[in-house]
């Protein structure tokens, strides 16, 4: 079993993930997020898609058992295990615009966006490159009319979800910025790859 990795709050990393490896994303002190992406180690232009992920899902709550899938419809990463089973594939990496839009008065901040493109760079992976994360412990509920809400995580210390790649991976994982995201405190994020 490898070391448990820490991302401080408000941070993010990107590392390779090799296929058949596990990666454990560990919420160490509770109600926080995490954003997660997922890159082709080969070909960059292969993310992780939302779009294909949910239309064969067919279910927009992913859990134990459901396969994140690329924009090319191939498997990426299988969810193996997860003790929370609220997570979030709609909603894109908070930013710069999105503290403009939902927090005018706070001090403005990169969010996970501008932390993914910063720990991306090195692998030539580009701000125009970054597509919807799964948000991993997200609590994003939609009501019976459509409407998006954004509630405190669910998940308590120690929780955590582990997916096993089905593919070598450049991986970007942060510890979320957005104050709604968190039930209002910033933590940080633990991984761990085996």
């Amino acid at each position: 079993m490898s070391d448990t990795i820490e991302i401080p709050e408000r941070s993010g990393t990107a590392f390779r993930l090799a296929a058949g490896q596990t990666l454990t994303v560990i919420d160490p002190r509770g109600m926080q997020v995490a954003d997660l992406l997922a890159y082709n180690a080969d070909d960059i232009a292969e993310v992780i898609s939302s779009g294909r992920t949910l239309d064969y899902a067919e279910t927009i709550r992913l859990t134990t058992g459901h396969t994140l899938y690329s924009n090319r419809s191939r498997p990426m990463l299988e969810i193996i295990a997860d003790t929370v089973g609220v997570h979030d594939f709609l909603l894109t990496p908070c930013s710069y615009a999105t503290f403009h839009h939902f927090y005018p008065d706070l001090p403005p901040h990169r969010g996970c966006f501008g932390n993914l493109a910063a720990a991306l760079a090195p692998f030539d992976i580009g701000e125009d490159d970054i597509p919807i994360a799964f948000n991993c412990f997200m609590n994003v509920p939609v009501d019976p009319s459509g409407k998006l809400s954004v509630l405190p995580p669910i998940s308590k210390a120690g929780d955590h979800i582990t997916f096993r790649a089905a593919m070598d991976l450049i991986i970007g994982l942060t510890a979320c910025s957005a104050p709604a995201s968190n039930g209002g405190s910033f933590k940080p994020i633990a991984y761990r790859i085996d």
